[in-house]
């Protein structure tokens, strides 16, 4: 997370320097990303740089962390706008980032050079145990009724299963390069068979 200092920057300049990052993570992966081009583009020394953050990834972690509280909060009015109803939430969702202009680019580099740390900090958008007020928040919303789940453990599990297939899905959308509506029919063939389930009861 970033330091005191970058939190006591004025809003402009604030806005700048998260401009230049979005820019950046944009253009190429974390791993290739500059230190150089950000500074530049922010008009800052490459020394205020480390003032604000410890080193690149944890300037990319809250650029991430930061369009994942607005990601959280879409999905909890969708959970309202869909009567709670999970799993055409969850649809909504995926049809809503894919459709996105101003973040798909950063949204290619981070879903095709995914690692364990960013998938675990978009799985916290929908699914986080161990934040018992923000997992409660979200459980709230859903209903559970049309769920086959007997407590919010076993919520908490489905909602991970339902991720991962939707990551997936972001993976297949941008190395495919698949257009919205593929990807969307994609999403939804998967989505359905989780909704009917695996085995057949006679």
């Amino acid at each position: 997370m970033p330091k005191s200092t970058f939190y006591n920057l004025p809003s402009e300049k604030k806005d700048t320097l998260m401009h230049a990052l979005e820019n950046e993570f944009s253009r190429v992966p974390l791993h290739v990303a500059s230190i150089s081009n950000i500074v530049n583009e922010a008009g800052i020394p490459r020394g205020s740089f480390y003032q604000y953050f410890a080193d690149k990834e944890d300037a990319f972690f809250f650029l991430l962390h930061e369009q994942n509280k607005k990601r959280k909060s879409q999905f909890n009015s969708l959970l309202q706008q869909y009567d709670g109803d999970l799993c055409e939430s969850i649809l909504a969702f995926f049809q809503s980032m894919i459709s996105e202009k101003e973040n798909i680019a950063f949204m290619r580099n981070v879903f095709l050079h995914m690692t364990h740390k960013m998938e675990d900090t978009f799985i916290k958008i929908f699914s986080d145990p161990q934040n018992e007020e923000d997992f409660q928040e979200i459980s709230e919303w859903i209903d559970k009724d049309k769920l086959n789940i007997n407590n919010e453990k076993e919520l908490a599990h489905m909602m991970q299963i339902m991720m991962a297939v939707m990551f997936r899905n972001f993976v297949i959308k941008f190395a495919e390069d698949l257009s919205n509506q593929a990807a969307y029919d994609h999403f939804k063939v998967e989505l359905d068979i989780l909704k009917r389930g695996i085995y057949r009861y006679d």
